[in-house]
């Protein structure tokens, strides 16, 4: 990948965890969401690109990757509780199933208000994280890339 793709993938890596931000806000307001992010931080468009090329780490340097790698772990930590809640039925109970919207309400809609700010607090640190990544890779030389 050269320096030019590298800027690009990483932009739309960006744009892909913003996304998938926005989405868990339409949930949030009550809007159905199709094709939830992945639960799995390998299967969610962020996860592919970040784990696709070998040489990324080389690329923004380890200390860079491995607090990428550790926040995007945590994100789908904090993710899995938002996504049970409005997901995973299993969970629900027998009433709550029988009387009401397979939404979240009332102190489960508090509760994955409460998940949503965490994550938000996890997702603006590893945009800044990658924004400093995106910088040194613009810094580099394009000699770093062949």
């Amino acid at each position: 990948m050269d320096k030019e793709k590298s800027i690009e993938a990483i932009v739309n890596a960006r744009v892909a965890h913003e996304n998938q931000m926005k989405k868990i806000v339409a949930l949030l307001n009550g809007k159905e969401v199709e094709n939830p992010t992945a639960v799995s931080q390998t299967e969610c468009e962020f996860g592919k690109w970040f784990y696709s090329d070998d040489r990324l780490k080389m690329i923004i340097g380890t200390l860079f990757y491995s607090k990428i790698e550790t926040l995007h772990a945590r994100w789908h930590m904090e993710y899995k509780r938002l996504f049970d809640l409005f997901f995973n039925s299993k969970k629900r109970g027998f009433f709550s199933k029988a009387f009401s919207s397979s939404k979240p309400q009332g102190m489960e809609l508090d509760k994955a208000k409460v998940y949503y700010s965490e994550l938000k607090a996890t997702t603006e640190e590893l945009l800044k994280v990658m924004s400093s990544s995106q910088r040194r890779i613009e810094a580099l030389s394009e000699k770093k890339f062949l």
